[in-house]
């Protein structure tokens, strides 16, 4: 009596290259828009801890802008408040990502420095 064979059918295979593919399109989208809300979430983070004022800190996320390649936010979409002596930046925006044909994603971001202080 033979064993029976086992593995991956083509069919199978395709399925699976078609998932993986899916996969791997929907990262190559959405990781760079995700990165980049990171940068700008780290930048208010630095700029809340050492600003002085709030022209200071506009001044120094515009810098940080041009430095770290951020384009979705600009320094006047900044809301600045205080939270006691400590200045708190904030920003909140939609990021739409097309993914292929008439689909694609809304990512809502939002962030603000007084969460990491």
């Amino acid at each position: 009596m033979g064993k029976a064979q086992r593995g991956l059918s083509i069919m199978g295979l395709i399925m699976a290259l078609v998932v993986v593919s899916f996969v791997a399109l929907f990262a190559m989208k959405v990781i760079p828009s995700f990165l980049e809300f990171r940068t700008a979430k780290s930048a208010i983070d630095a700029i809340a801890r050492s600003a002085q004022s709030p022209q200071d800190a506009r001044r120094a996320f515009e810098n940080r802008s041009a430095i770290d390649n951020i384009n979705t936010i600009q320094a006047k979409d900044l809301e600045i408040t205080r939270d006691g002596n400590r200045m708190v930046l904030a920003f909140a925006y939609r990021k739409e990502v097309p993914l292929f044909g008439p689909v694609g994603l809304y990512i809502d971001y939002a962030a603000n420095s007084r969460d990491s202080q």
